[in-house]
């Protein structure tokens, strides 16, 4: 138990002291992410990208989108989510948030246990969607229970302390959009624990409806995942990419814009949502800079030197995903649109900014390690943005039936992706088995650490 902070200050602090408390607890915070990491990874690799590619060879082979079970589609999905990219805000949260905002330190205990039950929640979810056991009217609303419960606990310990700088009176532009993000999360758990309620009561398998699913969807991603990028992006890439500061009322006014086309998503209202979603990320793009020439170069130690043309590749497969989301609402026969344009968006842009951003804190946040391989990083990002841009074409080529030969690129497009993600595993795997040091980030000084983070 840490001692008051009054006896702390009562007398002369040995340095050394304060030092040595501030390194124990950085290490048993890098192993928490760690843990959370590892997990992500899992997840990703399994039942996330191994059962995408499992379903999509098999639709590859029967030349029909509907020949698997939308349960097994949903199960992955979910797996990818939350499972990888889910468990992974989860963690970098965990590490990165109360520093950032320069919040008093949570009990790392909160930390576990978020993680034991987010994981618990997801696996169960996961196996309920492949292989429904006998009892799935319970395990399903407890796996969305034990997911909501995690998310609470890690809410209440990354907000629930006052910023240790008394001088700021307002929130930075990117702590209101991790905010409004966070919210995303919160009411996608929420409708994800309804939906579950229902099932259990009301249907005859764990398969969510159609209808239902393609507007749950889009919360999950434009109303969570998508604000999460902004507001690490408002954070992290001036300084990693060298760009100018960020236009804050704008990127408020991109996360306003992006929450109405969520909102109309879910009222039905299709083609005013992607109006809404198009001009939300095109005033993110402009309020975050990203494609306009940086003043400054780009800080690239330790990550391939296409780092920021990925990045900025990222941001425009957002675009494209909102473009062909105004296809999709405007087509007849929509459903490989709608695919693509789903695709688009988890891959090439939030898988992408993972594989860009990850590999350039994850390591460091890890005990002060560096990347693995550069080139091990280049080459994953290189094949999922090959993965990706054949998957998106084929499939609307294929299930639009503009091209018979495109079902037989579709698996490609899936091996390519699940060679990217295998690569970028290994990659920060090996990162967190290596004990280099790294040389991107100094030490901290004794006369910056916090009272109460050397109490602890």
């Amino acid at each position: 138990m840490s001692q008051p902070l009054t006896q702390i200050q009562a007398g002369p602090i040995d340095p050394r002291e304060i030092v040595a408390r501030v390194s124990a607890r950085e290490t048993r915070l890098s192993r928490l992410l760690v843990t959370y990491i590892a997990t992500g990874l899992a997840f990703m690799a399994l039942p996330g990208t191994f059962l995408g590619v499992w379903n999509l060879l098999a639709i590859s082979s029967r030349r029909a989108a509907d020949s698997v079970s939308p349960a097994w589609i949903q199960a992955h999905g979910h797996a990818q989510i939350f499972g990888w990219i889910g468990t992974f805000i989860l963690g970098i949260g965990f590490y990165s948030i109360p520093k950032l905002r320069r919040l008093g330190p949570f009990a790392l205990s909160a930390g576990w246990t978020a993680w034991a039950l987010w994981t618990a929640g997801v696996a169960l979810r996961w196996w309920v969607g492949i292989a429904p056991p006998s009892g799935w009217r319970i395990l399903l609303p407890v796996s969305a229970a034990l997911e909501l419960a995690a998310f609470a606990i890690f809410l209440r310990s990354v907000s629930g302390h006052r910023p240790a700088d008394s001088g700021k009176k307002t929130l930075e532009e990117w702590v209101w959009v991790v905010i409004a993000a966070s919210l995303g999360l919160l009411l996608a758990l929420l409708a994800n624990l309804g939906a579950a309620m229902f099932l259990a009561f009301r249907g005859s398998s764990p398969e969510l409806p159609a209808g239902f699913d393609q507007r749950y969807l889009v919360l999950e991603t434009w109303g969570f995942l998508v604000p999460f990028v902004w507001g690490f992006s408002a954070k992290w890439l001036p300084v990693f990419l060298g760009l100018r500061p960020v236009r804050g009322r704008a990127l408020l006014r991109a996360v306003a814009l992006n929450s109405a086309g969520v909102v109309a998503a879910l009222a039905g209202w299709l083609i005013a949502a992607v109006l809404l979603l198009l001009a939300g990320i095109s005033t993110a793009i402009v309020a975050l800079g990203i494609l306009e020439p940086p003043p400054r170069l780009a800080k690239l130690q330790g990550v391939t030197a296409g780092f920021p043309a990925f990045i900025r590749l990222a941001y425009v497969w957002a675009a494209i995903a909102a473009l062909l989301g105004i296809w999709a609402a405007l087509a007849l026969n929509p459903s490989g649109i709608w695919g693509a344009s789903r695709h688009a968006l988890t891959v090439g842009f939030l898988a992408t900014m993972v594989f860009c951003v990850g590999q350039r804190v994850l390591p460091a946040f890890s005990g002060m390690r560096v990347l693995f391989s550069t080139r091990l990083m280049f080459l994953a990002l290189a094949l999922l943005t090959a993965g990706c841009l054949l998957r998106v074409s084929t499939e609307i080529l294929a299930y639009q039936g503009l091209w018979e030969h495109a079902w037989r690129c579709l698996p490609a497009s899936a091996v390519t992706e699940m060679t990217a993600v295998t690569l970028f595993a290994v990659n920060l795997l090996a990162s967190f088995a290596s004990r280099r040091p790294s040389n991107s980030m100094p030490s901290l000084p004794v006369q910056n650490v916090h009272p109460v983070v050397a109490a602890r």
